[in-house]
C-alpha cells in the first residue's frame, strides 16, 4: 500500500512521456514526474520516494525530502496566509495548509511554528496543525530511563522547556538542567531522566549516571587540547563559571575531571586543570 505523507520504496514499472510510473506489491501505481526521475534507472529498480497530493489533488511521488512527514512534528515557516488558513513551507512545491481551526494562535506570514502533519480523514489531504497537544500522549510511554532520545523543543514555560520526544510524547527540560542556549525549534539529543506517576516525563540534555562520565570527560579532554592544555576551571570553581565555560553542571564537571584525573590525563591545580 502506498502511504501518502511518507516515504515509500516502490518499483519502476514503466517510463512515459510525463515520467515514471511506480508501483507497490498491491498493483497500486503513482507517477514520478520527469523532473524527479534519476539519470540512471532501469525497469524493476526500487526507488525511495515521498508520496503526497499535488496542487491538482492527484497522488504524486517526488525525490525531494520534506521537512515533515505524516504523524511527525517540525518547526515550519508561514509563507502565505489565505482565506482558508496559513500555508507553510515544508520543502515541497505545494505548501502545507494549516486551516484556521487547526491554529493554536493566529499564524502570521514570515513566522515559524511547531506543527504536526496528519492525514485529514474527511478530505484525504495532508494537513498541518499547531494544536500539538492532542497529538501527544504519555499514557503508553515505553522508553527506558537513561535512554537517548530525539527531541524537538516546542515551548518555553516558567519551569523550563517543553520538548516533543520521538514524535510521540511530551517531556520537560527543567531550567536547572539547561547548560547551553536552546530555543523553540531546536532538534536535540536528550535522555529520559524520570517518569512520574502522573505520566509527566523529565528530560536531561546530558547522559545520566555512569553514562555521563565518558562523553563529558571526552568533552573536557578535547577542550583542553583546543586551549593549549589548560582550563582555568577546577573543583572549586563556581557553577556559573563552569556553565559559561563548558555548558555543564558543576556536578557533571567534577565527575568528569575525577575520571580524567584517575586516568592520569590531567593535573588539578589551584588555578585550573592541566593536560598531562
Amino acid at each position: 500500500m502506498i502511504e501518502l505523507g511518507n516515504y515509500n520504496t516502490l518499483k519502476v514499472l514503466r517510463s512515459t512521456s510525463v515520467g515514471l510510473f511506480l508501483g507497490d506489491d498491491e498493483d497500486t501505481e503513482i507517477l514520478l514526474p520527469n523532473k524527479y526521475v534519476p539519470e540512471n534507472f532501469q525497469i524493476d529498480d526500487d526507488l525511495r520516494v515521498f508520496c503526497y497530493l499535488d496542487s491538482s489533488e492527484r497522488p504524486v511521488a517526488t525525490t525531494l525530502e520534506p521537512l515533515i512527514v505524516r504523524n511527525g512534528f517540525a518547526f515550519l515557516k508561514v509563507v502565505e496566509v489565505g482565506p482558508y488558513g496559513a500555508f507553510l513551507d515544508w520543502g515541497l512545491e505545494k505548501n502545507l495548509l494549516v486551516p484556521f481551526r487547526e491554529q493554536a494562535v493566529e499564524m502570521e506570514e514570515g513566522k515559524k511554528y511547531i506543527v504536526h502533519c496528519y492525514l485529514d480523514e474527511e478530505t484525504f489531504r495532508l494537513t498541518g496543525s499547531s494544536r500539538i497537544k492532542r497529538f501527544l500522549s504519555n499514557e503508553n510511554f515505553d522508553i527506558d530511563l537513561n535512554s537517548e532520545v530525539n527531541l524537538l523543543v516546542s515551548r518555553k514555560t516558567p519551569l523550563g522547556w517543553e520538548a516533543i520526544i520521538e514524535n510521540k510524547y511530551k517531556g520537560l527540560i527543567f531550567e536547572s538542567d539547561v547548560f547551553k542556549s536552546i530555543a523553540v525549534g531546536n532538534e536535540l539529543k536528550g535522555y529520559i531522566k524520570n517518569v512520574r506517576p502522573d505520566h509527566k516525563i523529565d528530560i536531561s540534555l546530558q547522559p545520566i549516571g555512569a553514562k555521563m562520565l565518558e562523553p563529558t570527560a571526552k568533552l573536557i579532554f578535547e577542550k583542553l587540547k583546543e586551549q593549549n592544555g589548560f582550563l582555568a576551571l577546577h573543583d572549586k570553581s563556581s557553577p556559573e563559571a563552569i556553565k559559561n565555560g563548558l555548558q555543564l553542571s558543576k556536578k557533571s564537571f567534577k565527575k568528569a575531571i575525577g575520571t580524567l584525573y584517575k586516568e592520569r590525563k590531567i593535573a588539578i591545580k589551584d588555578d585550573g586543570i592541566y593536560l598531562l
